[in-house]
């Protein structure tokens, strides 16, 4: 792991720990016999072809940055704001499983499955091992996070272990080096994350720099830190095909309505 300090480094040894747990409770062998392991994912990056703005709603309760966003984190409660999200346009659907940090749990992915069965889903976690790959598989993931800043030179290794598992990859970077790291590991979909996972900071300035490095890429999508149309039109003019969205969509009383008037 190449997390070298701050949120990341704390969130990625809570992942390590998580998946040896999960190794002894859930082997991949029971994983494999889940009878959503049998679904053959769909592509992200179909996902985001189509008319701009391209977006991927989130469905997070809870994050380091702002704390609870919304109350009442729950299978249930995570599969209703996935369909509102999915009523109001939405071109895929995060769901954070991290469970210390964002709330997060894979019960809520499977939950959006079984509601969502044609919808693409992202599973947003932090992903340090190819068990997570099979957790995803199991939960009806159509789609993994795979962040460079955490991954270092693991980050081909992971990625690898998506495509063997027929998962899309959102690989996600912060700088040039990351950018050209994940180009280098075949990303098919590119995420520019504005904010800093060490400090936590959001500086949209960053997807506007890397912007021509995105460009290479299949889909290009920015994350964090996005609340306005016009900063999607924006970044669309700059070759960005894709939104992540989540913080601003869960703060509100109907996180579905928020990204229709975002969409109009």
């Amino acid at each position: 792991m190449n997390a070298d300090g701050g949120v990341l480094a704390r969130i990625g040894a809570r992942a390590e720990e998580r998946v040896a747990h999960g190794k002894r409770e859930r082997p991949v062998a029971a994983l494999r016999d889940e009878p959503l392991y049998a679904r053959r994912p769909g592509s992200l990056a179909q996902a985001l072809n189509g008319a701009s703005p391209r977006v991927i709603a989130e469905v997070k309760f809870a994050s380091p940055s702002e704390g609870v966003l919304r109350p009442g984190a729950s299978p249930g409660a995570a599969a209703e704001v996935a369909a509102a999200y999915a009523g109001a346009g939405a071109a895929a659907i995060s769901i954070l499983t991290e469970p210390q940090f964002f709330g997060g749990d894979a019960s809520f992915l499977a939950a959006a499955r079984a509601r969502l069965p044609d919808v693409c889903l992202l599973m947003k976690d932090f992903l340090i091992d190819a068990y997570q790959c099979d957790v995803a598989r199991a939960c009806g993931a159509d789609a993994v996070l795979l962040i460079a800043a955490l991954l270092g030179p693991r980050l081909p290794e992971l990625a690898e272990a998506a495509r063997e598992r027929r998962l899309s990859a959102l690989v996600e970077v912060h700088d040039e080096v990351e950018a050209e790291a994940a180009l280098s590991a075949g990303a098919e979909v590119l995420g520019v994350n504005s904010r800093d996972l060490r400090t936590l900071k959001t500086d949209l300035g960053v997807a506007r720099r890397l912007a021509p490095l995105a460009r290479r890429a299949p889909a290009a999508v920015a994350e964090s830190g996005l609340r306005a149309r016009a900063e999607l039109d924006e970044l669309t003019a700059l070759g960005y095909k894709g939104f992540l969205i989540g913080t601003a969509f869960m703060k509100s009383p109907r996180p579905g309505a928020a990204l229709a008037d975002l969409l109009k």
